[in-house]
């Protein structure tokens, strides 16, 4: 188990500024679980990460990891990164280039406090090199793998202390798509397969909801929404959140009426449309409803039914195999959607547009917060 509680972490600017790039944030990471930090450059992501190994000293807050608190601002308590009970996988791998695959593998063995035998470290390593499926190269130098091989290279020196805690930092952001697809998979089914608590950061939203059992976006130093996947993905609180994981269609407007429990009508740039709120949403308020593509209907006719549907014309129409990727104009607004590929559209055709009540979310309007963090916080801050 990971435990997080108010912790902060500032850095100084070129401006000899002290900024706040983790500002009291707090989150548990149950045992076994597989939890993301996910968000843009420079959100505090990786700083948080770099704070539970012990690779950076908090300014407050307190840490726990796997029973034991490495961190406490208020006891004193700094427990050194080489005492932790963690396993960590940088960005860019850290491999020794000079070394067989073996010993990158036994390295932490023979540098760490405890002694081994070599019988024992011949025997840890092998366990390791097994389960990433590299048992067979223990002898080739570590600069003859592939990128694949050295992600799985560097999982195994990891995993090699047995540790009670993974932490991965943009493990897979060095790969092509292809194989960073298939690692994801891999990835995934091992940490499934040894129940370790891990602890993952990136940017990139497809790893995070394929691969979490729970999310925390972070947004310039801050977690701004935390839950399952299909939670974050499906019911966004923010803005900010909408935006930044997947696409989605952004129809500004102001809501004029509440209805039972938390629907309400707005009237916005294409019309009166029924929706969903988020809380604390009062009727005058400016909002943006938000869709996603794949949520967006076209009709060749006007459905029998009347609510949330608009009349418009296609502006793009794009056959990418799987689906139509389209761009519908409603006056000066224009929305992407996904369609099937078995619909026959092209551009310049008259629709009917459907937004669906039950798939459109009505969000307070808020000011972009995503370059401000990225220009005030450091690179080492990310």
């Amino acid at each position: 188990m990971i435990r997080i509680a108010s912790l902060v972490k500032t850095f100084v600017d070129r401006s000899a500024e002290r900024v706040r790039a983790v500002d009291e944030v707090s989150f548990t990471v149950e045992e076994g679980r597989f939890y993301t930090l996910l968000g843009p450059s420079g959100c505090g992501k990786t700083t948080t990460l770099r704070c539970i190994a012990g690779l950076e000293r908090p300014d407050s807050g307190e840490i726990e990891v796997a029973g034991s608190v490495v961190y406490s601002s208020g006891s004193g308590v700094f427990v050194p990164a080489y005492r932790r009970p963690i396993g960590m996988v940088f960005q860019s791998y850290a491999i020794w280039p000079h070394l067989t695959v073996f010993e990158n593998v036994a390295f932490p063995l023979r540098v760490g406090k405890q002694r081994l035998s070599g019988g024992e470290i011949q025997k840890k390593v092998s366990q390791a090199l097994e389960l990433v499926e590299l048992q067979e190269l223990g002898t080739r130098m570590a600069t003859q793998l592939s990128g694949g091989q050295q992600q799985r290279l560097a999982l195994a020196r990891a995993l090699v202390r047995e540790p009670q805690v993974l932490l991965l930092d943009e493990p897979l952001s060095n790969l092509d798509a292809k194989l960073r697809e298939r690692m994801r998979v891999e990835l995934r089914e091992l940490q499934r397969r040894l129940r370790i608590t891990t602890l993952y950061v990136t940017h990139d939203q497809i790893e995070a909801l394929s691969m979490s059992n729970v999310i925390a976006v972070m947004s310039a130093g801050v977690i701004v929404q935390e839950g399952p996947p299909r939670e974050i993905y499906m019911h966004p609180r923010s803005q900010f959140v909408a935006q930044f994981i997947g696409s989605t269609n952004q129809i500004e407007g102001k809501l004029r009426k509440l209805e039972d429990g938390d629907r309400g009508l707005v009237d916005s740039e294409v019309g009166e449309l029924a929706c969903g709120l988020t809380g604390g949403l009062l009727p005058g308020a400016k909002v943006v409803v938000v869709v996603r593509p794949e949520d967006v209907v076209l009709h060749k006719s006007r459905p029998a039914h009347s609510g949330n549907v608009v009349e418009g014309s296609m502006a793009t129409v794009m056959f990418l195999g799987e689906y139509l990727d389209c761009t519908v104009q409603l006056g000066r607004v224009f929305l992407r959607t996904h369609q099937s590929h078995g619909l026959e559209l092209r551009r310049g055709d008259a629709v009917w547009v459907e937004l669906p009540p039950a798939d459109c979310m009505a969000l307070p309007v808020q000011e972009p917060v995503i370059a401000a963090a990225n220009q005030a916080v450091p690179a080492e801050a990310e």
